[in-house]
């Protein structure tokens, strides 16, 4: 069964300034990859909300969006993952954990809900609604609406001897993407320069990897063996695909056995 392809778009709100810890109304523009329809056949999956927190060392602004995310991770629940981006190293402290590549996915969430700049902290629930600012009540409304919807994508991760096997089923078919996330449980850097300078940062599911294991289209189910990593878990988390560089809504997720 193909789903039809369902357009949400919210209010349009542009934020100028960095600092400003407001509920980011960027035009959602997401295309959902599953229309109404899709509740006669479709697979209901539990799995946890992936929250994704773009944040940097060198931002003043990021310590609680950072303090919420270490909340976050006590929770089976939710998946939560620090993404630090690297567009703040040059106002003094380069950022420990920060690759180009988190920039630029933050950069395609930006794009396909409509903004136009990018913010830290900057939060992302799964896949879809957006947040700027560290604001625990509005992203608690979030994790709850995306729990009670569930899954159309069951993932599992089961231990094999080569490290994991990763299978991925769903009824429907459209276009995804499977993403292997490795990422370190807890971190602290002690901050010497730049905004934080003196503060000892403490961190939690700092994204060190992320790899796309490939792209599906549900017809048969996804099936990988990956290997494991000392020192750091793993998740996997699939995506509607809704164009080219551009992730939506997140449909499916699993944390690694321990």
């Amino acid at each position: 069964m193909t789903g039809s392809l369902l357009q949400m778009v919210l209010d349009r709100m542009f934020i100028g300034l960095r600092p400003m810890v407001q509920v980011l109304c960027f035009a959602a523009l997401a295309v959902m990859a599953f229309a109404p329809k899709m509740a006669d056949a479709q697979l209901s999956a539990t799995g946890p909300v992936v929250v994704e927190l773009f944040t940097s060392q060198g931002c003043s602004s990021c310590p609680p969006g950072d303090a919420l995310l270490n909340e976050l991770a006590t929770r089976g629940d939710v998946l939560p993952l620090g993404l630090h981006v690297d567009y703040w190293d040059y106002i003094g402290w380069p950022d420990t954990f920060a690759q180009p590549q988190f920039s630029r996915r933050q950069e395609a969430y930006v794009r396909a809900a409509g903004g136009r700049r990018v913010y830290t902290p900057h939060i992302v629930v799964g896949g879809h609604d957006h947040l700027v600012g560290a604001q625990p009540m509005e992203l608690a409304d979030l994790i709850r609406a995306h729990a009670a919807r569930g899954y159309p994508v069951a993932v599992e991760l089961v231990r094999s001897a080569d490290g994991y096997r990763v299978t991925a089923q769903t009824t429907q078919t459209v276009p995804m993407l499977v993403q292997l996330i490795r990422y370190t449980p807890r971190a602290e850097v002690d901050i010497t320069r730049g905004e934080n300078a003196g503060r000892d940062a403490h961190y939690s599911n700092v994204v060190r990897d992320l790899e796309i294991l490939g792209d599906w289209d549900g017809q048969a189910p996804f099936v990988r063996t990956i290997t494991s990593a000392a020192e750091m878990d793993l998740a996997v988390v699939v995506q509607a695909r809704i164009g080219p560089g551009a992730l939506g809504l997140v449909l499916g997720a699993a944390r690694a056995p321990q």
